[in-house]
Protein backbone atom coordinates (compact mmCIF):
# COMPACT_ATOMS: atom_id res chain seq x y z
CA UNK A 1 0.00 0.00 0.00
CA UNK A 2 1.69 3.63 -1.00
CA UNK A 3 1.38 6.16 2.17
CA UNK A 4 1.27 9.98 1.10
CA UNK A 5 1.69 12.86 2.99
CA UNK A 6 0.06 16.02 1.88
CA UNK A 7 0.85 19.21 3.53
CA UNK A 8 0.83 22.89 3.23
CA UNK A 9 4.00 25.05 2.64
CA UNK A 10 7.84 24.12 3.10
CA UNK A 11 9.37 22.80 6.89
CA UNK A 12 11.19 25.88 8.15
CA UNK A 13 13.31 24.28 11.43
CA UNK A 14 16.28 21.93 10.52
CA UNK A 15 16.08 19.71 13.62
CA UNK A 16 12.04 18.60 12.60
CA UNK A 17 13.15 18.47 8.55
CA UNK A 18 16.04 16.30 9.93
CA UNK A 19 13.75 13.90 11.95
CA UNK A 20 11.53 13.41 9.16
CA UNK A 21 13.74 12.29 6.70
CA UNK A 22 15.26 9.91 9.63
CA UNK A 23 11.67 8.38 9.92
CA UNK A 24 10.84 8.27 5.99
CA UNK A 25 14.21 6.55 5.28
CA UNK A 26 13.32 3.91 8.40
CA UNK A 27 9.66 3.64 6.56
CA UNK A 28 11.11 2.95 3.64
CA UNK A 29 12.09 -0.76 4.90
CA UNK A 30 7.63 -0.86 5.53
CA UNK A 31 6.03 0.65 2.80
CA UNK A 32 6.25 3.13 -0.09
CA UNK A 33 5.89 6.41 1.64
CA UNK A 34 6.09 9.79 0.29
CA UNK A 35 5.98 13.17 0.94
CA UNK A 36 4.39 16.73 -1.03
CA UNK A 37 4.32 19.73 -0.23
CA UNK A 38 1.85 22.26 -1.39
CA UNK A 39 3.02 25.83 -1.61
CA UNK A 40 1.53 28.23 1.02
CA UNK A 41 -0.93 30.81 -0.48
CA UNK A 42 1.39 33.87 -0.83
CA UNK A 43 -1.30 36.66 -0.34
CA UNK A 44 -2.44 34.56 2.59
CA UNK A 45 -1.48 38.18 5.19
CA UNK A 46 -4.18 39.99 3.07
CA UNK A 47 -7.14 37.24 3.11
CA UNK A 48 -9.65 35.91 5.71
CA UNK A 49 -10.02 32.65 7.02
CA UNK A 50 -12.55 31.50 4.87
CA UNK A 51 -10.56 32.64 1.70
CA UNK A 52 -7.41 31.21 2.49
CA UNK A 53 -8.60 27.83 3.09
CA UNK A 54 -11.23 27.96 -0.06
CA UNK A 55 -7.31 28.49 -2.35
CA UNK A 56 -5.91 26.09 -0.14
CA UNK A 57 -8.57 23.39 -0.87
CA UNK A 58 -8.64 24.19 -5.16
CA UNK A 59 -4.63 23.31 -4.79
CA UNK A 60 -5.31 20.09 -2.73
CA UNK A 61 -8.20 19.06 -4.79
CA UNK A 62 -5.77 19.34 -8.04
CA UNK A 63 -3.82 16.76 -6.04
CA UNK A 64 -6.26 14.00 -5.01
CA UNK A 65 -7.20 10.85 -7.28
CA UNK A 66 -10.39 9.98 -7.18
CA UNK A 67 -9.19 6.62 -6.06
CA UNK A 68 -7.80 7.59 -3.30
CA UNK A 69 -8.45 7.21 0.03
CA UNK A 70 -8.05 10.53 2.04
CA UNK A 71 -7.66 10.69 5.44
CA UNK A 72 -7.59 14.10 7.13
CA UNK A 73 -4.89 15.14 10.33
CA UNK A 74 -7.54 17.24 12.31
CA UNK A 75 -8.36 18.00 15.51
CA UNK A 76 -11.90 16.54 15.57
CA UNK A 77 -10.81 13.53 14.19
CA UNK A 78 -10.81 10.21 16.07
CA UNK A 79 -7.93 9.73 18.05
CA UNK A 80 -5.91 6.58 18.42
CA UNK A 81 -3.42 4.59 20.40
CA UNK A 82 -0.53 4.10 18.63
CA UNK A 83 -1.51 0.02 18.73
CA UNK A 84 -5.32 1.38 17.14
CA UNK A 85 -3.46 3.45 14.52
CA UNK A 86 -1.76 0.35 13.54
CA UNK A 87 -4.65 -1.79 13.25
CA UNK A 88 -6.05 0.63 11.12
CA UNK A 89 -3.21 0.46 8.87
CA UNK A 90 -3.24 -2.75 8.96
CA UNK A 91 -7.15 -3.21 8.00
CA UNK A 92 -6.45 -1.06 5.19
CA UNK A 93 -3.70 -3.21 3.90
CA UNK A 94 -5.93 -6.02 4.08
CA UNK A 95 -8.80 -4.55 2.45
CA UNK A 96 -6.73 -4.00 -0.86
CA UNK A 97 -6.49 0.19 -0.56
CA UNK A 98 -3.57 0.61 -2.80
CA UNK A 99 -3.27 4.53 -1.44
CA UNK A 100 -3.80 6.07 1.60
CA UNK A 101 -3.29 9.89 1.39
CA UNK A 102 -2.96 11.44 5.02
CA UNK A 103 -3.29 16.09 4.36
CA UNK A 104 -2.32 18.19 7.51
CA UNK A 105 -4.25 21.39 6.50
CA UNK A 106 -2.61 25.09 6.66
CA UNK A 107 -3.48 27.09 9.80
CA UNK A 108 -7.00 27.61 9.50
CA UNK A 109 -7.76 23.99 9.01
CA UNK A 110 -9.71 22.51 5.55
CA UNK A 111 -12.09 24.36 3.44
CA UNK A 112 -15.79 22.35 3.64
CA UNK A 113 -15.45 20.66 0.28
CA UNK A 114 -12.07 19.03 1.34
CA UNK A 115 -14.75 17.71 4.28
CA UNK A 116 -16.95 16.22 1.68
CA UNK A 117 -13.79 14.66 -0.12
CA UNK A 118 -11.97 12.79 2.98
CA UNK A 119 -12.84 8.69 4.05
CA UNK A 120 -12.07 10.27 7.89
CA UNK A 121 -10.16 12.20 10.16
CA UNK A 122 -7.81 11.03 12.80
CA UNK A 123 -6.90 13.45 15.86
CA UNK A 124 -3.05 13.34 16.85
CA UNK A 125 -3.84 14.11 20.29
CA UNK A 126 -6.61 16.58 22.42
CA UNK A 127 -3.45 18.85 22.20
CA UNK A 128 -2.79 21.45 20.09
CA UNK A 129 0.99 20.82 17.93
CA UNK A 130 2.36 23.83 15.63
CA UNK A 131 1.97 22.03 11.66
CA UNK A 132 5.44 22.17 11.72
CA UNK A 133 5.37 19.53 14.42
CA UNK A 134 2.09 17.55 13.62
CA UNK A 135 4.72 16.81 10.39
CA UNK A 136 7.46 15.24 12.68
CA UNK A 137 4.57 13.00 15.16
CA UNK A 138 2.94 11.94 12.14
CA UNK A 139 5.65 10.15 10.63
CA UNK A 140 7.05 8.62 13.58
CA UNK A 141 3.74 7.54 14.39
CA UNK A 142 2.86 5.79 11.27
CA UNK A 143 7.11 4.36 11.94
CA UNK A 144 5.67 3.29 15.05
CA UNK A 145 2.60 1.83 13.37
CA UNK A 146 4.58 0.15 10.80
CA UNK A 147 7.16 -1.31 13.47
CA UNK A 148 4.18 -3.04 15.37
CA UNK A 149 2.60 -4.53 12.69
CA UNK A 150 5.40 -5.97 11.82
CA UNK A 151 6.54 -6.93 15.64
CA UNK A 152 9.79 -4.95 15.44
CA UNK A 153 11.11 -3.70 18.79
CA UNK A 154 10.94 -0.10 18.15
CA UNK A 155 7.23 -0.09 20.12
CA UNK A 156 8.25 -1.12 23.76
CA UNK A 157 4.56 -1.60 24.90
CA UNK A 158 3.79 -1.59 28.94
Amino acid sequence: MKIRLLQIGKTHDAYIREGIAEFEKRLSAFTDFTTLTLPAIKEAASLNASQVKQKEAKLILEKIKPEEHLILLDENGKTHTSETFARQIESWQNQGLRSVTFMIGGAYGFAPEIYQRTNGKIALSSMTFSHQMVRLIFVEQLYRAYTIINKHPYHNPS
